[in-house]
């Protein structure tokens, strides 16, 4: 994969000017100290869930404890804002969802602060009914909401989350006047799906995925690609007749740009180590995710593209997202 320029050249900074000899024994040193894993999320939520299991794998593999430090606040902003002021020294480390650029005033650039070490996975959105909404298929959906322009509400965490980004882009791609109502978390959203009061829901699968699994909720479609590893049985969207339709959380693991080369190829090791172990990967669909182990060019590249789909988005439709 051709890694653009730019993250190139910030992935390669502070390598560059050092000898091999140096740089190797730099990398053989590292680490000598606890490190800083900043999750700009509260606890609890899947983010901080995804944090503590790399903390949890990635201490032993590098003989000294990976401490969490949550900061949540603005949409993920204040954390992601800290981590890209830190050291570029390998001791500060940041967990990273898609969309943590999107807010206008974020005060830094995911392209050019930061040096990615990897993916760790994925999850998709999923469209979710009450049982009582007499849908089965998007078309259903699609179909009820233009009966009844503006009646159909559907339930979703506020932007700058991917969740709010896939409502919109399905209203969009549809024509489907729907009204968004939101909510402080999947946490909120899901418990008043349950209750009847939001008839729909774009939501993760770690909230839901037990009222799925208790007939609760009705999963609809996923917003991937391809169907999720956590519930196999429900269709995408594309197979449900709306190709294009996707929006999934990537979360990976990155450092302050500048941060050595060897540094960051140490830790894409160990990471991409414990993702692809048998109990890693089990552990991350019983928690709702599909697995993603990456280099990390291939994970700038998911950064830029991922996050220009979506800005793409706020400007054709002239969000303002702060």
């Amino acid at each position: 994969m051709k890694l653009p320029r730019r993250n190139f050249l910030h992935l390669a900074a502070g390598a560059g000017a050092l000898p091999a000899l140096s740089r190797f024994a730099w990398a053989q040193a590292y680490p000598t100290r606890p490190i800083t894993l900043i999750v700009p999320y509260p606890p609890g939520g899947g983010a901080d869930a995804m944090g503590r299991m790399v903390a949890q794998k990635l201490s032993p593999a590098l003989n000294q404890q990976v401490i969490i430090e949550n900061r949540p606040g603005a949409g993920a902003v204040i954390g992601t804002r800290a981590a890209a002021k830190s050291a570029p020294d390998g001791y500060t480390l940041v967990m990273m969802l898609t969309g943590v650029s999107l807010p206008m005033h974020a005060g830094y650039d995911v392209n050019k602060d930061f040096a990615p070490v990897g993916l760790i996975a994925s999850t998709p959105i999923v469209v979710m009914a009450h049982p009582s909404l007499p849908v089965k298929s998007l078309a259903d959906v699609i179909a009820l909401a233009k009966k009844e322009p503006g009646k159909l509400t559907a339930g979703t965490p506020p932007p700058p989350t991917i969740n709010y980004f896939a409502a919109e882009l399905f209203k969009s791609m549809t024509g489907a006047e729907i009204t968004i109502v939101l909510y402080k978390g999947t946490g909120p959203l899901t418990n008043d799906l349950v209750g009847g009061h939001v008839a729909l829901a774009f939501n993760t699968i770690p909230a839901a995925r037990s009222n799925i699994e208790a007939g609760n909720v009705h999963a609809i479609a996923v917003a991937a690609h391809a169907r999720s590893a956590a519930l196999p049985d429900v269709p995408t969207a594309a197979e449900s007749g709306l190709p294009g339709f996707e929006a999934t959380f990537y979360y990976g693991l990155s450092a302050p740009a500048g941060t050595p080369r060897p540094i960051i190829e140490r830790l894409n090791r160990e990471l991409r180590s414990m993702i692809e172990s048998e109990k890693t990967t089990k552990r991350i669909v019983a928690d709702g995710g599909d697995p993603i182990a990456s280099t990390p060019e291939e994970y700038a590249a998911n950064v830029e593209r991922e996050e220009g789909k979506w800005a793409a988005l706020i400007k054709k439709l002239g969000l303002k997202i702060e």
